[in-house]
């Protein structure tokens, strides 16, 4: 990666449950003034607290360009209702949406459901990878100009642009089509963490953000290149992933030296990188890990959003921006542009010649 290749920047803004959700819109507010990439909301069975993609769906019109990404736990939920809440919730963004798959391993968090037990999180996550691909399918299933609207005529779909994905996984079986046209952004963009361990191969196959955790720019490269020669290898071009390093931000006394190479930091439950510091030392951190080609950007979960997402924007996001290491403005509209990656054609059109 070369030096000149444009550096990408997101942020948690879930925490302790919030009941109101102008928290969440002023938090993302905040982002997207400093023209961070989007945005995500964690969100779990574990864990009490609103729906984050219900949350995000109210999110979206209280903003304009941020990208907004919930965690949507494919397990015990049906791959059909995930694909049409994404697809929503592109639709009221205006192609701003993405989704982060995760999965759901504990038995206690299966009896909330009484549908199956607890598997192992290998199996799970074939089944959210199987949920990624009929996803996308079904987000084809409606040619983009599949609705004509003919008042006149009285049609309003040209039945032959729309099609059956008829998919059939390990678990479950769809049929299609959807029952929401194709999304703006034509696929929301998927995002998994792949850091290591079973979610690895669903990252590479489906993924287009892919999330890692690393204490060292040269261990953020060598997971960088595995995951780029996994996507390679099922066919993708490595370009059109995004390898972002999750990293976990403690910014509440501006003058602590960061921790050294984020080894000695605290322990985190997701086994994730941390960094304590200020604001000025985490841009240097940012740029230096760039510029060595390791990563693609970051994604930076604040210990205190309300106060450490302030200071990433007006103190490390600014520092980055008066150097000309990160943008100031949102050169196109969806979270496909601000990635940079091209909106995927139509399988279903070009299988029939009309892509």
């Amino acid at each position: 990666m070369s030096a000149t290749t444009a550096l990408h920047l997101a942020a948690e803004i879930g925490g302790p449950p919030q009941y109101d959700a102008r928290h969440y819109v002023e938090l993302a507010r905040l982002a997207e003034r400093g023209a961070l990439d989007f945005v995500t909301l964690g969100d779990s069975f574990a864990r009490p607290g609103l729906d984050a993609l219900a949350v995000l769906s109210r999110v979206a019109p209280a903003t304009r360009r941020i990208g907004l990404v919930p965690t949507v736990t494919t397990t015990h939920t049906e791959p059909f209702h995930v694909s049409s809440a994404v697809a929503t919730l592109d639709w009221v963004s205006r192609g701003r949406a993405g989704w982060n798959a995760e999965v759901s391993t504990t038995e206690a968090e299966a009896r909330l459901f009484g549908r199956r037990s607890a598997a192992p999180a290998a199996e799970l996550w074939r089944e959210a990878g199987e949920t990624a691909d009929v996803s996308a399918r079904l987000w084809d299933s409606w040619e983009d100009d599949a609705e004509i609207r003919d008042v006149a005529t009285g049609r309003f779909i040209d039945r032959d642009k729309l099609h059956h994905v008829d998919f059939e996984g390990a678990t479950f079986t769809v049929r299609g089509p959807a029952i929401v046209p194709r999304p703006p952004q034509g696929h929301p963009v998927t995002v998994i963490d792949g850091t290591g361990g079973p979610s690895q191969e669903a990252a590479a196959r489906h993924a287009d953000v892919v999330l890692v955790r690393a204490t060292a720019p040269e261990q953020a490269a060598g997971i960088r290149a595995d995951v780029r020669r996994r996507a390679a290898a099922y066919g993708r071009h490595p370009d059109s992933l995004r390898v972002l390093v999750a990293l976990t931000v403690d910014l509440g006394d501006a003058e602590t030296a960061p921790e050294p190479g984020l080894e000695s930091g605290p322990p985190l439950a997701a086994g994730g990188s941390y960094y304590r510091g200020g604001p000025v030392d985490l841009a240097e951190l940012i740029a230096r890990w760039h510029r060595a080609g390791a990563v693609d950007g970051f994604h930076l979960t604040p210990i205190t959003p309300e106060r450490d997402l302030e200071r990433i924007v007006n103190g490390t996001v600014a520092l980055l921006q008066h150097r000309s290491l990160f943008r100031t403005f949102y050169p196109g509209g969806t979270l496909r542009e601000h990635l940079g990656l091209a909106r995927p054609a139509n399988r279903y059109a070009l299988a029939e010649g009309r892509a």
